[in-house]
């Protein structure tokens, strides 16, 4: 008895996980955004990463994109219409299209491109 007592917290510090094992977040990898004007101020956007946690952190990456690429253009909002999913090659990748516009456009998901953009910043995501 007395040796599975002193065994015990020893087999339990073995147990313990390792650096980057399932216990443990590993920050999401960004490889890029691809950005088309489709038509006016419709702009669809290309993002891929891996390492997401879950679709959430794929679609705030292609939010990003979309709010700095508001404020290049000079506009202060966008608006979500659309965002599909799809695995590849052990990377996220998700194909989002947004409208850009000078005012707050009407809708749902709408966004205010300054906002996200320092949130994006703050949060260590990567813009256009």
């Amino acid at each position: 008895m007395i040796r599975l007592a002193l065994i015990s917290p020893l087999l339990l510090a073995a147990c313990a996980q390792a650096p980057g094992t399932a216990g443990e977040r590993l920050p999401p990898q960004y490889h890029g955004v691809e950005t088309s004007l489709l038509e006016g101020d419709l702009v669809q956007f290309h993002v891929t990463m891996s390492k997401a946690q879950s679709p959430q952190d794929l679609d705030e990456y292609a939010e990003c994109a979309a709010a700095q690429y508001a404020l290049i253009r000079g506009y202060g909002f966008a608006r979500h219409l659309r965002t599909t999913m799809k695995h590849q090659g052990g990377r996220q990748i998700a194909d989002a299209v947004y409208t850009i516009s000078p005012s707050l456009p009407r809708g749902l998901r709408t966004i205010d491109a300054e906002v996200v953009v320092a949130n994006c910043e703050a949060n260590g995501i990567p813009t256009v």
